[in-house]
């Protein structure tokens, strides 16, 4: 374990790279510009390059190093998709430079990833069994029993906790479904129409007033809380961020869409019961319809999702990839250990903002 002045000067250090990594965001020309001023991003390399070793090689325990690593990527990740901001911030989108080190960090944090899981077992699945073990996990995690972290949301979050809970989940919330349109384009068969259908509803079918985001802009204005995209980008702990980049590596590439299936079929089947705890959460505290509205939608919707990505994509998927089956499996094993890793961190930050005066005066001034 790193002492802690050490920690400190790590994370000043990891700062300052992120500072400098934003301003080459901006930059006109940023591989030209590079490659005749190469010492520009000398120091912003060797921070790199010091926190995926620390990250991922010695595996440390540096979390800061992994929260850098994740925000960096994040922050080349978002240029897939269009914020309806400035066009100047994608004048860099297509740069080498940015893609050469989203690859570094991708290849060393997926090799860390993998390693927590027996792929080699995986891999020995035949279609039948890869399909049984679908079938199992879906009995399993539609409904889940009750863990000491669930039961703490439901019986135990405070208000504050609940502002904190929604300031968080707004990284993903207000941008609802927008990785899985990646992935929809090419050829038709029952197997896109399902996901095209999903991808609709959490739009609201085209309607804005009825899209999922809309929604939870609505809960957010209920706490006075911004509903600005990446507002509390902040506050967003790294395994919550892996999620999104995850997500965004697996529908990037099109060799791994049946692993990006399999985690999605996963995310849907598992929904449900996690937003039962905050539904249950909201309740407790008496709020507002308004308050609580996304979830009561997201449950019932997700539901219905489940069945279809078991149904309708995983199942369907292995009988036409018999030999790659398997890796659908990996991609619902991999998205749950990512998914439950993200949120004991979310409930570890809850905790903490309780102690805290974090969002409170904000919380304080809207009920004013």
């Amino acid at each position: 374990m790193q002492s802690q002045s050490a920690t400190l000067s790590a994370v000043n250090n990891y700062d300052t790279a992120e500072k400098q990594f934003i301003n080459f965001l901006n930059l006109e020309n940023l591989d030209i510009k590079l490659d005749e001023q190469p010492s520009l991003v000398i120091d912003f390399e060797n921070a790199l390059s010091r926190a995926i070793v620390n990250a991922y090689e010695k595996n440390l325990g540096d979390e800061s190093a992994h929260l850098f690593l994740q925000r960096i990527l994040y922050r080349i990740n978002r240029l897939n998709l269009f914020w309806y901001d400035d066009l100047a911030h994608y004048t860099n989108e297509r740069s080498i430079y940015l893609q050469k080190w989203r690859n570094k960090i991708e290849t060393a944090w997926q090799k860390w990833e993998l390693a927590q899981i027996d792929v080699n077992e995986l891999q020995q699945l035949s279609v039948e069994d890869s399909k049984q073990a679908l079938r199992e996990r879906y009995s399993i995690d539609v409904n889940p029993p009750l863990s000491p972290m669930c039961r703490y949301l439901r019986e135990e979050m405070t208000e504050a906790g609940y502002s904190h809970l929604l300031a968080i989940a707004s990284f993903d919330g207000l941008v609802e479904g927008s990785r899985l349109s990646r992935i929809l384009g090419g050829a038709a068969n029952e197997v896109q129409c399902t996901l095209v259908r999903v991808l609709l509803e959490e739009y609201g079918n085209g309607r804005y007033s009825r899209k999922h985001s809309t929604f939870f802009a609505h809960m957010l204005s209920e706490f006075g809380l911004s509903t600005e995209p990446e507002k509390y980008f902040d506050i967003v702990p790294w395994e919550v961020l892996a999620a999104a980049n995850h997500n965004f590596l697996l529908t990037e590439c099109k060799r791994y869409f049946l692993r990006y299936n399999g985690g999605l079929a996963y995310f849907e089947i598992a929904g449900p019961a996690a937003y039962r705890n905050y539904l249950a959460a909201a309740q407790r505290l008496e709020l507002s319809d308004a308050a609580m509205g996304y979830w009561e939608l997201h449950i019932r919707e997700d539901e219905r999702h489940g069945i279809w990505m078991l149904e309708d994509v995983a199942l369907p998927l292995a009988s036409m990839y018999p030999n790659d089956a398997w890796q659908l499996v990996l991609g619902y094993e991999q998205e749950k250990l990512i998914g439950e890793r993200a949120a004991k961190a979310v409930v570890h930050s809850i905790r903490e903002s309780e102690q805290s005066n974090f969002l409170r005066e904000e919380l304080q001034r809207a009920r004013n």
